[in-house]
């Protein structure tokens, strides 16, 4: 990998030195085939129902699927890293557009199709009537990128290796576990999660309980990075979690839960809480550095970044997830209601404590923050630094941009940003962002190695 930021940075240099040559261009975004269909996949795979698989977690499985094909059709023609299920290779003078194209366009297509009508956690029944309009919008967008390609010999071996690559990834994925049973089973005893109830009293579920089943990717378990755990419930570092989140998470309306947090920490808990989660805000900004003139990152690397991003980030999806059902463990809103339970003499209950935001599963470790943690670590080292600028874009706030000028400023700000929105204890932030940057580091240890 130091070879090839390495190379970017010659790429860059000599760049420059052309600008003192010649009055200098404006500045173009670079965009390729595997940004364009980048963006496809996360702005399809978000629109599906939570129960067919648009649920964060989830989404992030579907992502891995896409973008470890498009990276086994780029490679498969000019290998320079190691495959990852693909082993045949392809013409150099194969269209590596055409193959990126093709390879997501048909495991988009898989995905679409292999959502089951019913699933096997009772008695839910998926409802998909955007189906059909998903399909035809990724099947206009696929025949736009073919029209763009010179057809001949080229394309026709680009699109070979497309099609080699997914139906390598289809495969690999046959009964891997995705819509298969929930991982939940009710357990009402002290420290565990129980649901919250709608209007109607009935349970509000995680609408994707399978995603700890599901088998890895990368990892040989779904429990290889098992976090240490939550806090024991009579210690006191498990009420200092306890109380600084019923100070700073609570819902802070009128007539309700006081919070002693700052308006801007309220607006930053909400700004990190976007739809689709990381997996789109940090998508978005890998396309955003990947299409700057000014790092030159070709359509080679554009396919290694995104692959290692995606399959290492769904593996800590997994990982989490598997936590999560393990451990079982209740909410702060939960925790600070009943803390007359938890025979901790330094808690006291509220029984009217809401926090800012909710999530329908249980609090350990943090979900979010198991992605983040994978997905910053991978974007530090592909570019070889923390100091970096780039702005990360939320749902939230009419499409709010906010700026860094480090991989690691956001990561610091959602630890805390979770704590604020109610929704997690210290030590289930910090433990997630640990578990997803194990992940990315074994990752690299065992993964993508270099062929020279």
């Amino acid at each position: 990998m130091r070879r090839r930021f390495v190379s970017l940075v010659s790429v860059v240099v000599l760049a420059g030195l052309a600008g003192v040559l010649a009055p200098a261009a404006p500045a173009v975004a670079q965009i390729n085939e595997v940004t364009n269909w980048n963006r496809i996949a996360t702005s399809t795979l978000v629109q599906f129902p939570p129960l067919a698989g648009g649920a964060p977690p989830a989404l992030q499985v579907n992502m891995g699927m896409v973008q470890g094909a498009v990276y086994d059709a780029v490679n498969a023609i000019e290998p320079r890293h190691e495959p990852y299920l693909l082993q045949t290779t392809f013409p150099s003078t194969a269209s590596k557009e055409a193959a990126v194209a093709t390879a997501a366009f048909t495991v988009l297509s898989d995905i679409i199709a292999g959502v089951p009508d019913t699933v096997t956690f009772p008695p839910f029944t998926v409802s998909f009537p955007n189906e059909g309009a998903l399909q035809t919008s990724i099947s206009n967008g696929y025949a736009a990128s073919m029209a763009a390609i010179p057809d001949g010999q080229s394309k026709t071996d680009g699109i070979a290796a497309g099609i080699a690559a997914a139906e390598a990834m289809i495969a690999a994925r046959q009964g891997d576990g995705r819509f298969g049973p929930s991982q939940w089973h009710s357990n009402t005893a002290v420290g565990h999660w129980q649901p919250l109830l709608d209007a109607n009293q009935m349970p509000i579920l995680d609408p994707t309980p399978w995603v700890g089943g599901v088998e890895p990717f990368l990892m040989q378990s779904s429990s290889q990075f098992r976090t240490d755990g939550p806090n024991a419930l009579t210690s006191n570092a498990y009420a200092k979690d306890v109380n600084e989140v019923k100070a700073l998470g609570g819902n802070g309306i009128v007539g309700g839960t006081p919070s002693a947090r700052t308006p801007e920490q309220t607006h930053n808990a909400v700004f990190w809480q976007s739809t689709g989660g990381p997996t789109l805000l940090w998508n978005d900004v890998a396309r955003d550095l990947v299409e700057d003139p000014g790092y030159a990152v070709g359509i080679d690397d554009s396919a290694l970044l995104f692959g290692m991003l995606n399959l290492s980030s769904a593996d800590a999806a997994i990982n989490c997830w598997n936590d999560k059902y393990h451990f079982d463990f209740w909410r702060p809103w939960q925790a600070i209601r009943e803390a007359d339970r938890d025979d901790n003499r330094k808690t006291e209950p509220d029984t009217s404590w809401t926090s800012l935001l909710t999530a329908p599963y249980p609090e350990h470790p943090s979900g979010h923050l198991c992605l983040d943690g994978a997905y910053l670590h991978v974007l530090r080292s592909f570019f070889g630094k923390d100091k970096i600028s780039f702005g990360v874009t939320s749902s939230q706030f009419g499409g709010e941009t906010r700026f860094f000028g480090r991989f690691s400023k956001p990561l610091k700000e959602i630890i805390e940003a979770r704590i604020w929105a109610g929704l997690h204890f210290r030590t289930a932030d910090v433990q997630g962002a640990e578990l997803g940057r194990n992940v990315a580091e074994y990752m690299e240890e065992n993964y993508f190695q270099p062929l020279d």
